[in-house]
């Protein structure tokens, strides 16, 4: 195998985590305080959910990330008890490369048809990635050379908290947002090159599909795509954002991650890959699939229902329906995300005390939004996370506009009410 002693990132490429921490406690101090984070709640009907403190109000759920609505689907739910029953066991605790449930061969077989590709299903998209970035890092999956690991700046934290790792293998190093010529430049200076993004990302916006198959063709680029928000909200059989826009076979230079929560409505992670010889690495080396375990039956069970679903008219419905609430959304609450047919919207409010209290007024009013703030997007860039989804009835989110609309025109002095400490007797 060919190889080159490794090239370290340099310590920008690295979360100062320190910093992170002494900037940001107090929003997170205000945010758990006034009840916006680490909030605990019953299901409701549709997208309600029922407080489980005070007095159990009910507010609808704008922060899940169940796009299709299919997290309380009666098919999946029955799914995971099914499963729970058949194998009178909930979980196995020995690694994959010792014992697997039968059933997960089923799944992953599923899986892999539907969506043109070899698939491996994880307990969580994060130990995909962690299993899958070290790997590709070491030069086994792109001709025995160490490839130059290049990470869009919006790269999930997923993603991102690898580097690390995967700077005692390799080169690492972060370009712009989406800047398709800052990476045609790298591809030029170097002959190996691995891209990692998101497909669709979690504060909103999506990957230049277009533009780096372009370059997968012109420089044989290697694209490491986590597309976990973007899984069955496009594609026949809700391949999602990413591998629906590519034609015929994922190829050796294509992994994609996912999600089989989320869009999918069930729990855990994959990979889809190309080839027999990726598959079997990353059944063999892989840390979550060599030192840990399998996810339970329940989630097997409820992603089989999934992607039994997923075959049917049903998801196509869906979908349609999703669509037609982001539009609906869209035409009453102008966002940087308008016009796209991607479920998420931010509304950017500036200041993290601004988000907070916009936080509390939407709860006030009987929506729950997530108030974003840094490290989760950049500083001044604080503001409201709305997940729309299926399940929401067009009158909730008309009323949802009205509230936002509403919030928009109020006094920005209102961030003065806002404690800069969590302690009920701070002063």
């Amino acid at each position: 195998m060919k190889s080159r002693p490794p090239h370290h990132a340099s310590a920008s490429n690295y979360r100062n985590t320190r910093a992170v921490i002494d900037y940001s406690q107090q929003h997170f101090d205000a945010a758990h305080f006034h009840g916006l984070m680490a909030v605990y709640a019953r299901p409701s009907q549709g997208r309600l959910v029922e407080l489980a403190y005070g007095d159990r109000k009910q507010v609808v759920d704008f922060v899940r990330c169940s796009y299709l609505g299919l997290d309380n689907h009666p098919k999946i739910v029955a799914g995971a008890i099914d499963a729970l029953k058949d194998y009178e066991t909930l979980h196995w605790s020995c690694a994959r490369t010792r014992l697997n449930f039968a059933m997960i061969a089923d799944l992953e077989a599923d899986l892999s048809e539907l969506f043109r590709a070899r698939v491996i299903a994880y307990s969580s998209v994060l130990a995909a990635n962690m299993g899958a970035l070290p790997i590709l890092a070491t030069g086994y999956l792109t001709d025995g050379n160490r490839p130059l690991m290049v990470f869009d700046r919006h790269a999930h934290v997923t993603l991102a908290f690898h580097k690390g790792t995967i700077a005692t293998e390799t080169q690492v190093t972060t370009i712009g947002h989406n800047d398709m010529d800052a990476l045609a430049d790298l591809c030029r200076e170097h002959s190996t090159v691995v891209y990692v993004c998101d497909g669709v990302y979690s504060m909103g916006g999506s990957a230049r599909m277009a533009d780096l198959l372009e370059l997968q063709e012109r420089y044989g680029l290697f694209l490491y795509i986590d597309d976990a928000h973007g899984i069955s909200l496009t594609g026949k059989h809700g391949e999602g954002f990413a591998r629906s826009q590519i034609d015929g076979a994922l190829g050796d230079r294509t992994i994609i991650a996912a999600s089989l929560g989320k869009g999918f409505g069930a729990s855990g992670g994959l990979l889809m890959l190309g080839t027999a010889r990726q598959e079997e690495l990353f059944r063999r080396f892989a840390v979550a699939h060599a030192f840990s375990a399998s996810p339970n039956t329940a989630a097997i069970g409820a992603a089989c229902a999934s992607a039994e679903l997923h075959r049917t008219s049903e998801l196509a419905t869906l979908q349609q329906r999703l669509r037609q609430r982001v539009e609906l959304f869209d035409s009453h609450t102008p966002t940087a995300q308008s016009g796209t047919l991607l479920p998420i919207r931010t509304v950017v409010l500036g200041d993290e005390f601004a988000a907070i209290s916009a936080g509390m007024t939407m709860m006030e009013q009987g929506f729950y939004v997530s108030s974003i703030f840094f490290p989760t997007v950049a500083r001044g860039r604080a503001g409201l996370r709305i997940c729309l989804t299926a399940g929401h009835t067009e009158q909730e989110i008309t009323r949802l506009c009205a509230s936002i609309a509403a919030l928009m025109r109020t006094d920005d002095a209102a961030i003065d009410t806002i404690p800069k400490r969590s302690s009920p007797d701070a002063g």
